[in-house]
């Protein structure tokens, strides 16, 4: 039975070293009162980023050599064709979760963003700003959205992470999860009128991509090999503990055989 535990034990080890990607908390609520600085460097709380409308919410770095710049110019593209009136029928959020970024590379994310855009973008429409005391972790928790930092060997700070859009409704309810980098017009549009009625809709494209890290030695991106060997390992674990336990009853029941042929 110990080594039962032990194996048992360990499996769970395995499964939490893993927890990477998107744990999707639909019809969860995220903190409105949680407070963040703007590109302006002013003192925002999400309640007054969201300013009552339904939101799109994305979890980046801005220094971020992966996907992040990637999904922020496909939602720019995205968003440059929509036939919604940004600011007045939905909001955009762009959150920093790296720990040491600041509002001045929030507003040179959010021009040059902007600036790729092919008709001209409200500003107020799409806010990037970075954490206080800790909120953007707490929003990335609160919908779900798990990262890990990676300190390169030139010591420069990396973060793997998946990439996706998130819907809330007016009142921070999570209404819809788009997974990926690439979306549909349709869809993004549906998922804003939907969290606008506050209506929990499907997770759209179950594929979660995760992001690469840069080798600034090799000048080449490399793939990130955790998440596969993680899961390699996870399935392992618990083959081999199925294996333990069928073994044992095999054991057992031998055991018995040979005390009743006696």
């Amino acid at each position: 039975m110990v080594k039962y535990i032990l194996v048992f034990a360990l499996f769970l080890s395995f499964l939490h070293a893993t927890e990477l990607g998107i744990d999707e908390k639909l019809g969860d609520k995220v903190p409105l009162d949680l407070t963040f600085i703007d590109e302006n460097a002013n003192e925002v709380t999400l309640k007054e980023l969201m300013d009552g409308k339904p939101t799109l919410l994305t979890l980046n770095y801005f220094r971020c050599s992966g996907i992040c710049t990637p999904q922020l110019n496909d939602m720019a593209t995205v968003l440059s064709g929509l036939d919604l009136v940004e600011g007045v029928d939905y909001k955009v959020i762009t959150v920093s979760f790296a720990e040491n970024e600041t509002a001045a590379l929030a507003a040179a994310k959010k021009k040059n963003i902007l600036a790729s855009m092919t008709r001209s973008f409200s500003e107020d429409g799409w806010r990037f700003v970075v954490g206080e005391n800790n909120s953007s972790k707490i929003l990335a928790d609160s919908v779900g959205f798990h990262f890990k930092k990676d300190v390169l060997s030139n010591g420069n700070t990396e973060y793997i992470h998946g990439a996706a859009l998130i819907a809330l409704s007016p009142d921070g309810k999570i209404t819809r999860y788009l997974n990926g980098i690439n979306q549909l017009p349709f869809d993004v549009k549906m998922s804003v009128l939907e969290a606008a009625d506050g209506k929990v809709g499907p997770t759209i494209a179950k594929t979660l991509l995760f992001c690469f890290a840069y080798d600034p030695k090799g000048k080449k991106y490399i793939f990130v090999w955790e998440k596969v060997g993680g899961i390699v390992m996870t399935s392992i674990v618990l083959l081999f503990f199925i294996w333990l336990i069928r073994s044992g009853r095999k054991e057992r029941n031998h055991q018995k055989k040979g005390e009743n042929d006696e």
